[in-house]
């Protein structure tokens, strides 16, 4: 049992949680255009479920507007549908050409539900990391007990771990911080 091994496998899983709070906090939506706004739509092209950025460019030329600009142009239609039918409130306007999708601001009362699913996010990324510390000094204890690992290395491999913890806690925080200050602006 090497040490290095499980603080750098504690490492690699904390920092998976933590892109993985960035890929939710990216999808929470702020007042302002951004393509990742459309991720999750899928349009039904050419007879399978395909996600927009997959039919289009997705690009935001402004802070309220996102345009799409389909590779097929018998796709405008269906990639108008799908933004329709999304959770979202966008309503997308089609030239023939491109789809143009103006985004509204945000009402008090949505900034704060969105603050409300970016702190549940970011307390789920927590309570993961939280349980990362555990199950690797729980691998520490067990190396320990079967004489693969010294006492001092076992404590040593806590202490590395406790840090870790409190290094991507923090992260997760900042991240947190960044996502209420950008929902609550306008």
């Amino acid at each position: 049992m090497e040490l290095n091994e499980v603080i750098s496998k504690t490492e690699s899983q904390m920092e998976k949680s933590v892109e993985f709070l960035d890929l939710h906090l990216s999808k929470i939506r702020t007042g302002r255009a951004s393509a990742s706004l459309l991720d999750d739509i899928k349009v039904m092209a050419y007879g399978t479920s395909t996600p927009i950025s997959q039919t289009a460019t997705v690009s935001a030329p402004d802070a309220r507007t996102l345009l799409i600009q389909p590779w097929d142009k018998s796709l405008i239609a269906d990639i108008e549908k799908a933004i329709l039918a999304s959770d979202l409130g966008f309503n997308p306007q089609n030239d023939g050409q491109l789809v143009r999708v103006p985004i509204p601001s945000l009402t008090e009362e949505r900034r704060k539900e969105f603050v409300k699913l970016a702190k549940k996010n970011t307390e789920e990324t927590k309570i993961a990391i939280r349980n990362i510390r555990r199950d690797n000094i729980e691998v520490l204890r067990k190396a320990e007990k079967n004489k693969e690992l010294s006492e001092d290395f076992k404590n040593q491999g806590e202490t590395e771990i406790q840090q870790l913890t409190d290094k991507f806690i923090s992260i997760a925080e900042s991240k947190l911080e960044v996502k209420e200050k950008e929902l609550m602006e306008d």
